[in-house]
């Protein structure tokens, strides 16, 4: 019985100690940047309320205005009470630091964007500021934010 439970031991150590997982978590960084990257050229290109539409888990959270928008049904209306601003808006962004937990399902990122609104009159402002997002593993194997 002592022979089983140390070999047991021993197969959980080799497989903890697993060289590979590195080359994992690496590519796993990859493909949270590269998601996050191409979200923020769908936000630019198709426009914003599409992008986090397509990017976020179904029970995705944003915070805006100290306020917790739940899911897509809450993020349609927000983006449909916003849309009735009739200014151009671009927001562009790009992770600075992205890590992802050892087991490949959860990860984050955070980094620079910048928000860019011009007016009727073509006169642009900018600002500029900090995000962090957690993404979360998809089924099918794709990434989608739970937090923004």
């Amino acid at each position: 019985m002592k022979k089983a439970f140390y070999l047991l031991v021993m197969a959980a150590l080799i497989v903890s100690c697993d060289p590979n997982r590195e080359g994992d978590i690496e590519q796993w960084k990859q493909e949270i940047t590269d998601t996050e990257l191409a979200f923020s050229a769908m936000a630019e290109a198709e426009g914003i309320p599409a992008a986090f539409l397509a990017y976020s888990a179904n029970n995705g959270v944003m915070m805006r205005n100290n306020r917790i928008i739940k899911g897509h049904a809450e993020m349609e209306k927000y983006f449909e009470a916003s849309s009735a601003n009739p200014n151009r808006v671009i927001l562009a962004w790009a992770p600075d630091f992205v890590d992802v937990a050892a087991s490949g399902d959860l990860g984050y990122t955070y980094g620079q964007y910048k928000l860019t609104v011009t007016d009727s009159t073509g006169h642009s402002q900018e600002s500029t500021g900090v995000f962090h997002t957690v993404w979360k593993r998809q089924a099918d194997g794709s990434w989608k934010f739970v937090w923004d």
